[in-house]
């Protein structure tokens, strides 16, 4: 699998069922599912959410649209933005796919006039860390027992954060022409 087999594209309901299976199994995992198909499909209609997926192409899928290797959810606010969450198949990582898909989520959100995107992931997820410290996040503060996991089990979240802009409001470029007094 080349990284040029690999398209980004904005979900579609139809995406939902396989983006909440991956959410289950590759993020979610002991913790208990939250984002299931109907959540997925909430977040893909909603107009302050965004969600994208990876997708094979169809050629080297064997279907119609491809199959999903990767997906992401970030959530916009007025200057913050929320990256919910974000999964590549195990079949699939160390591709630049996860790379790929935040990088298209981080302009997203500089084009929005974001200010800072804010993530959680498990305190346990050296990989995820690693990953996201390489994208220019920085570890901001330990949560323990965030995360609520079968049988009672917590796990710790590590909060990250990466700066986009200086907060406050967005520096406009475009100005309206002047128009000359003819008086």
């Amino acid at each position: 699998m080349t990284p040029r087999a690999i398209a980004i594209r904005l979900a579609e309901p139809r995406d939902a069922q396989a983006i909440g299976l991956m959410s289950r199994d590759f993020i979610e995992a002991g913790l208990g599912w939250k984002y299931d198909a109907p959540r997925v499909l909430r977040a893909i209609r909603d107009r302050e959410t965004l969600v994208v997926v990876a997708c094979e192409s169809a050629k080297s899928a064997g279907d119609s649209r491809g199959a999903i290797a990767g997906f992401a959810v970030i959530e916009f606010g007025d200057e913050r933005a929320h990256l919910v969450l974000l999964a590549v198949r195990p079949s699939h990582r160390r591709l630049g796919i996860g790379r790929r898909l935040l990088e298209w989520l981080l302009e997203s959100a500089r084009t929005a006039g974001i200010a800072s995107v804010h993530l959680e992931l498990r305190a346990v997820n050296e990989g995820a860390r690693r990953f996201y410290r390489a994208m220019g996040f920085f570890e901001t503060v330990l949560v323990p027992g965030y995360y609520r996991g079968a049988e009672g089990r917590k796990e710790g979240a590590l909060r990250m954060l990466r700066v986009l802009r200086a907060p406050g409001p967005v520096p406009y470029t475009w100005h309206p022409p002047r128009t000359e007094d003819k008086t």
